[in-house]
């Protein structure tokens, strides 16, 4: 076993930068594949390796910090310069539920989930490089801003998965920080770290489009967040994402006839 500060050393010694090239890389929070997600790595994000052990390798996330364990398989080594152009240079986030990618030289068909990250090769918003892998999209990406509602419904009916951050699975706070990254603004991955963010909205009939409610259990602990986007409705994974509505008491799942989670409070992140 290393001591702290051993591993320290060993993680800025390791560093290796990536630029995931999958759909989804999933993130676990032990060495195995049995072990419970953490979160998963987008098309396009970056991340850093920080440990390694034979057939695994320990990453944070660029944008979240968030930690976990990936398959060495997954992990394609990026140069510094790449690294840095993909961080610095204009970005087209995919704002839709998916994008499908045609990869070269195959041809062959690759989807990605909205909240991916493309830095493209020229203005033409056409093709783009990771590492040695060349693609690019068969029909033009619109570049128009998009609408926080209309991006929320994108993920309706995707079901629910603990640290899945896609419309094939996604959790309550993957929802969240995905149609805010969408938006252009960077959240923090987990329920307890997004109730931190932002000014709290006293009374519930002010909440609107944007603002996230957030739930706690009979212990007073902080359990799941959803979307406002207003008039009392609210977007949310819980099953499925789903839209429902709130009150002062929580939520409110119509087919159940009954409240579901208890409202604790409301907080604006988007001014």
């Amino acid at each position: 076993m290393f001591d702290i500060e051993a591993k320290k050393q060993i993680r800025q010694i390791i560093m290796i930068g990536s630029i995931c090239p999958f759909g989804a890389i999933p993130v676990r929070k032990e060495p195995a594949e049995s072990s419970e997600l953490e979160t998963q790595a987008l098309f396009g994000e970056v991340f850093y390796v920080l440990e390694s052990i034979p057939g695994w390798k320990l990453i944070r996330l660029e944008h979240d910090g968030s930690e976990g364990w990936v398959d060495e398989k997954t992990v394609i080594p990026a140069d510094e310069n790449e690294i840095k152009r993909w961080l610095t240079a204009p970005a087209f986030i995919i704002s839709t539920q998916c994008q499908k990618l045609i990869r070269e030289p195959q041809k062959s068909v690759q989807v990605i989930s909205g909240g991916s990250r493309i830095v493209f090769n020229g203005e033409d918003l056409n093709s783009f490089v990771i590492g040695k892998r060349e693609f690019y999209v068969q029909l033009a990406l619109s570049d128009r801003k998009p609408d926080l509602e209309e991006v929320a419904k994108c993920f309706l009916n995707a079901p629910y998965l603990w640290g899945g951050r896609t419309f094939m699975g996604i959790d309550c706070s993957g929802l969240t920080q995905i149609v805010f990254k969408i938006m252009g603004k960077n959240i923090p991955r987990n329920v307890s770290q997004q109730v931190e963010c932002g000014s709290i909205i006293s009374f519930v009939e002010e909440a609107g489009p944007g603002d996230l409610a957030f739930f706690d259990d009979s212990e007073g602990t902080i359990i799941h967040v959803g979307i406002c986007l207003g008039n009392g409705r609210i977007i949310h994974a819980s099953g499925e994402v789903r839209l429902d509505y709130l009150d002062h008491q929580g939520i409110f799942n119509n087919e159940m006839q009954k409240y579901t989670y208890h409202l604790r409070v409301i907080k604006r992140i988007i001014k």
